[in-house]
């Protein structure tokens, strides 16, 4: 039998890493009270504790390497597609964190066409301490982290559809061709 999705984690954590792949809720809610304090940027340049990003609400959260990364700017490309009316209907927040200057967040977002929340960690405390060297998804409600993805290369982003199918959104077509219609 399957390990139930909340307990699924992909790709192998680079050391040293403070949980290894297989680790459980246990060593994932570890990982979120390690972070929870550590700040962040908003493109205003506001600090913001990261755990008041996801405390009360359900949140989707996505570390991107960088902003000049063309892999993760198409990756962002395809989260600015999804319709923030499927997000309100599950009640989940999308947010994209990145690893720049706030500076550089609304011209980004403009390149992207991305209007979800996004801000920056630049001194990458929280990437560090979570010991990451690549991207990431994680998927929480409040606290209680269900879902982590760690890329193992740039090329292993986890399918968007994946992750909004764990949080009980709607699929989302990322083709731009129109759709077939059998008559």
């Amino acid at each position: 039998m399957a390990a139930p999705v909340s307990r699924q984690v992909s790709g192998s954590a680079p050391a040293p890493a403070p949980a290894p792949a297989s680790a459980g809720p246990e060593q994932w809610q570890r990982l979120a009270a390690a972070v929870t304090e550590l700040p962040v940027l908003d493109a205003a340049g506001r600090l913001v504790p990261f755990g008041a990003l996801f405390a009360e609400r359900r949140a989707m959260v996505v570390f991107v390497r960088h902003f000049l990364c063309y892999i993760c700017k198409e990756y962002v490309e395809d989260l600015a597609k999804i319709p923030k009316s499927f997000l309100q209907e599950a009640n989940v927040t999308l947010i994209v964190i990145g690893q720049s200057s706030y500076h550089h967040i609304e011209p980004f977002c403009k390149l992207t066409g991305y209007s979800h929340e996004i801000y920056v960690d630049p001194g990458r405390e929280i990437y560090k301490r979570l010991g990451m060297k690549r991207g990431e998804e994680v998927v929480s409600s409040g606290n209680i982290i269900h879902f982590i993805h760690r890329d193992r290369n740039r090329l292993d982003h986890k399918s968007i559809n994946s992750v909004l199918q764990l949080v009980e959104v709607q699929h989302v077509n990322f083709t731009s061709r129109p759709s077939i219609i059998h008559v």
